[in-house]
C-alpha cells in the first residue's frame, strides 16, 4: 500500500509526519535516518509517527489505548521520549484531518499525556507538562567550559549562559558529563535579550545543531526565571527559526508557538521497501 506523509515543522524544526493509526509501518533505525537526510530522502530533523497508544509496546501504561500517540524518532534513528515543537505540528495534524473532536486534546508521548490547543491562526499551545531544576553542570564548546543547569523537561537538557553567543562553533558535539546524563543531552546556550526574553541555540541529541527546539525553549525558560530569582513567570525564546512563548507556573509549562506544514506526499515503493 502506498505509505503517505505530510512535511511540516515549529519555528524551523522540521519534521516527516507518517500516519501510521495501527502501527502497521516498521520504522527502522536505517527508514528513520533515510527519510531525515537532507540529499537522500525528504530531510527533517526527526520523524513523528501518527498512532494509536495501544499499538505502541513501550507507551507509558497510565496512557488510554485509543490516545494518538506522538512516536518521535531522531533524525539518527533513536526514539526520544518528547519534542516540543514536534507535538505542536502532530497537534495541528489531528485537528486538520479531525481526528480530535475537542478544542482541547490530549497528545501521547514518551514522557506522559500532553494537553494541546490549536488556535485558528494556527499556532498551538502545549502543556510541556512539570519542569524540575536539576544540580549544575557544564558544558565544553570550542575549548570553553560554559557552566549551566542541568533541566528534566521529560527529557534531559543542559541549559548555558554565554556572553557570545552567535561565536559558539556547534557544528561538532559538544563536551558533556556523561555521568550526569548518561542518556545524552540537549545542550542550550542563551543571552538575555531584554525584559523578560532570551536568545537562545541549540545543540539536540542525536540530531546536530537545529533551527528551534521547544522542550529546549521550556528549560531555557526556566533557567532565565531561576537566574532572575522567580519559579514563575513568562518568557518569549528567540531561536534562529523564530520565536515562541514560554509560561511557567506551579512548576508546570506551557509553550505557545507556529506550525506549519509545507508539503504531502507519498513515497516511493521500491525506496522505501529497499531501506
Amino acid at each position: 500500500m502506498p505509505i503517505p506523509f505530510r512535511k511540516g515543522h515549529g519555528t524551523q524544526n522540521d519534521f516527516v509526519l507518517l500516519p501510521d493509526p495501527d502501527g502497521d509501518l516498521d520504522l527502522t533505525e536505517d527508514r528513520v535516518r533515510a527519510l531525515c537526510d537532507r540529499r537522500r530522502g525528504l530531510g527533517a530533523d526527526g520523524v513523528l509517527r501518527v498512532v494509536r497508544t495501544k499499538a505502541v509496546p513501550d507507551a507509558p501504561a497510565e496512557l488510554e489505548g485509543d490516545t494518538w500517540f506522538m512516536d518521535y524518532r531522531n533524525a539518527d534513528g533513536s526514539v526520544a521520549e518528547m519534542c516540543g515543537n514536534g507535538v505542536r505540528v502532530f497537534a495541528r495534524h489531528l485537528a486538520e484531518h479531525g481526528l480530535v473532536g475537542a478544542e482541547e486534546f490530549p497528545v501521547g508521548t514518551r514522557a506522559g499525556a500532553r494537553t494541546a490547543i490549536v488556535h485558528p491562526d494556527g499556532d498551538v499551545t502545549v502543556g510541556m507538562g512539570r519542569v524540575r531544576l536539576l544540580d549544575p553542570s557544564s558544558a565544553t564548546v570550542g575549548g570553553r567550559t560554559l557552566t549551566g543547569l542541568g533541566v528534566d523537561v521529560g527529557n534531559p537538557h543542559l541549559v548555558c549562559a554565554t556572553d557570545d553567543l552567535d561565536a559558539l562553533d556547534l557544528t561538532v558535539q559538544p563536551g558533556y558529563n556523561p555521568m550526569f546524563f548518561p542518556h545524552g543531552v540537549n545542550i542550550e546556550f542563551m543571552v538575555p535579550a531584554g525584559a523578560g526574553a532570551v536568545r537562545m541555540r541549540v545543540h539536540e541529541r542525536g540530531v546536530g545543531e537545529t533551527r528551534s527546539c521547544g522542550t529546549g525553549t521550556v528549560a531555557a525558560a526556566a533557567v532565565a526565571l531561576h537566574d532572575a530569582g522567580r519559579a514563575e513567570g513568562e518568557v518569549t525564546v528567540h531561536i534562529p527559526g523564530g520565536t515562541v512563548r514560554v509560561a511557567i507556573a506551579d512548576g508546570a509549562a506551557t509553550l505557545t508557538g507556529p506550525a506549519e506544514f509545507v508539503a504531502d506526499g507519498v513515497l516511493s515503493d521500491a525506496w522505501w521497501s529497499a531501506l
